[in-house]
């Protein structure tokens, strides 16, 4: 008789309100996450990316977010944030894929996407749903660590 061993992959999904605090229970559940399945060496650059796009999800968007975490049977871990604004920021557009400029000296915002840039493996964004209107249904923006960085 042979025994077949499922690859590691699951997958935790979160719908977050449009609250200030959002930023902190993606923090939360990613770290519980990670750290229940051993993941802690990714843990720090996971929980800082995911805070980021969590974060300009709430400052940009007046409504709810969601946050899904899934682990690729490669040993590849992806990030995505959901939110209901279209817009797909650099560095997340399609090739070739726009370099976020660096934030001015002094200020207290416009780095997020620079990290991402500098710290995930691979990322990427889609604009999801659409009608005849022209209504979307807002983005996906993921991003990758644990596999080939991007150039």
């Amino acid at each position: 008789m042979v025994t077949v061993a499922l690859p590691d992959t699951w997958v935790y999904a979160l719908r977050l309100p449009h609250d200030p605090r959002a930023a902190r229970v993606a923090r939360m559940t990613v770290r519980a996450a990670l750290l229940t399945h051993g993941m802690g060496g990714v843990l720090d650059d996971v929980e800082l990316l995911t805070s980021e796009l969590v974060t300009n999800a709430y400052r940009h968007t007046t409504g709810p977010a969601s946050l899904r975490l899934t682990a690729l049977s490669d040993g590849r871990l992806r990030v995505g944030v959901w939110d209901s604004h279209p817009h797909i920021p650099a560095p997340f557009g399609g090739p070739p894929r726009d370099r976020v400029p660096p934030a001015p000296p002094g200020a207290e915002s416009g780095r997020g996407l620079l990290l991402v840039e500098r710290c995930a493996d691979s990322w990427g964004g889609w604009p999801l749903g659409g009608d005849l209107l022209g209504r979307g249904a807002g983005k996906l923006l993921w991003f990758e660590v644990g596999g080939i960085r991007n150039q």
